[in-house]
């Protein structure tokens, strides 16, 4: 689960290592303050989203910089052999392009989580979590349409 987060919200492994470590901090600090009024996951994917999405408004707040031995040295096109992997590969970059709250949203409602579970989690009502996943959907086929094109 943890991991399945700092995926959604990291791209290097550096970072991806950085918000698991932040987030288990997080959750250690929190415990004590566990209740049991909820499901622990319910608890867990909570602390956890709240925990990336603070963390990745730190991140805008910096200046990103690149060390010269992060810059590719070799830029020829790749071309991928399947079709499907190309397809993953776009709707990964649109939903990266998603708010932070809306990727929260992909991410439990591929996770299969219920709208009673999301609404726990994100503190969103029901009613709320359904129109925004019906704008997020529109969203990403526009957005996987435009990248598709080369609009994007």
């Amino acid at each position: 689960m943890l991991y399945k987060v700092c995926n959604l919200y990291c791209t290097t492994e550096h970072d991806k290592q950085d918000l698991f470590q932040e987030i288990v901090i997080q959750l250690w600090g929190a415990y004590p303050r566990f209740r049991g009024e909820s499901k622990f996951s319910t608890w867990l994917y909570r602390i956890a989203l709240n925990t990336a999405i603070s963390d990745l408004r730190k991140q805008k707040r910096r200046i990103k910089t690149v060390t010269a031995e992060k810059l590719p040295t070799d830029l020829q096109d790749i071309q991928y052999s399947k079709d499907k992997e190309e397809k993953i590969q776009l709707m990964h970059r649109a939903i990266a392009q998603l708010t932070e709250i809306e990727r929260a949203i992909v991410m439990l409602y591929l996770e299969d989580r219920s709208y009673d579970e999301m609404e726990d989690i994100l503190g969103i009502n029901q009613n709320n979590l359904r129109v925004k996943m019906n704008r997020i959907k529109e969203k990403l086929r526009k957005l996987t349409k435009s990248v598709e094109h080369g609009v994007g």
